[in-house]
């Protein structure tokens, strides 16, 4: 299994970061013991200023191939963290990759969000893609602890 966050913009050094480094950290240790991978974090970034369908055929390409693939769309299915745990405990349990996918300032293209396995949101308030990148990070920690029977997550 592999899991990937595929996000328009660079991450650049600051406390958002930080924040998920730290995050992805704890998740490779807590998820080490459980069959869970660390997770890649890969980058696009459209230079040139084609708007979301650019952003699309950017991410599309950074997919790895036979993912499942998961957008964050504030759109997307609401989730309680131990739905999403057991989402992601299927996706290892049927050895299937999954890619989660971030985009940029003014969302995903709507081509690429109607490919989507499965799309998640963080509450009916738009975040700052930044802020989603954190928020995710989180959820894949708290996933992971939820797993493991940790005190983390208190239901």
């Amino acid at each position: 299994m592999r899991i990937d966050i595929a996000a328009v913009g660079r991450l650049k050094k600051g406390p958002e970061a930080a924040l998920v480094a730290d995050y992805l950290d704890r998740f490779a240790r807590t998820g080490r013991s459980l069959g869970l991978p660390a997770i890649g974090m890969i980058e696009v970034e459209d230079r040139r200023g084609g708007g979301m369908a650019a952003e699309a055929e950017l991410l599309t390409r950074a997919i790895p191939a036979g993912s499942a693939l998961v957008t964050l769309d504030e759109r997307g299915d609401q989730p309680a963290s131990p739905d999403f745990a057991a989402r992601l405990a299927q996706f290892r349990d049927s050895a299937r990759d999954a890619c989660f996918v971030i985009g940029g300032a003014d969302g995903l293209d709507p081509s690429l969000r109607d490919r989507a396995e499965w799309s998640i949101s963080f509450g009916r308030m738009v975040w700052p893609h930044l802020l989603v990148r954190v928020m995710l990070a989180e959820q894949l920690y708290r996933a992971a602890t939820i797993l493991a029977g940790s005190p983390y997550h208190r239901a």
